[in-house]
């Protein structure tokens, strides 16, 4: 089945998870991509390289870590969609409807769009994939 992966799940590869069970799910989600197809919106980029130049700014990591992060993810097997937003009219309801930033209904839109799990460690996106349908890893 085919993987949506939200930037939260993404940086918990980077950065510790408060939360041991979540820690367990990235490393489950990066140990698997060899055998799933995991799509990412063009927009997960951006949210990745933020996050990173924000734990730069906070002195959380160092310059070469995020450089050797960014090479990392560069060599797993994840594809980004082409669609820019595929469905404006669908992603602005999806985030009417789960009250989601339309950055997080571009998340569920793929998923939906792709029929594929989402993975993420979002609160509201995963609630809004729960009550949309959507599987999880």
């Amino acid at each position: 089945m085919t993987l949506v992966l939200d930037a939260s799940l993404a940086l918990g590869w980077i950065f510790e998870r408060a939360i041991p069970t979540e820690a367990e799910e990235a490393n489950r989600v990066l140990v698997h991509l060899s055998d799933r197809q995991a799509v990412v919106p063009p927009l997960w980029h951006v949210e990745v390289l933020n996050a990173l130049a924000t734990a730069q700014r906070r002195g959380l990591i160092t310059v070469s870590k995020a450089i050797a992060f960014i090479a990392r993810l560069d060599r797993l097997p994840i594809r980004t969609d082409s669609a820019i937003p595929p469905r404006p009219e669908h992603v602005l309801s999806l985030a009417r409807e789960h009250r989601l930033s339309a950055y997080d209904a571009i998340y569920l839109d793929l998923a939906l769009r792709m029929r594929a799990a989402l993975a993420t460690f979002d609160k509201r996106l995963a609630r809004a994939r729960d009550k949309a349908g959507v599987p999880h890893f």
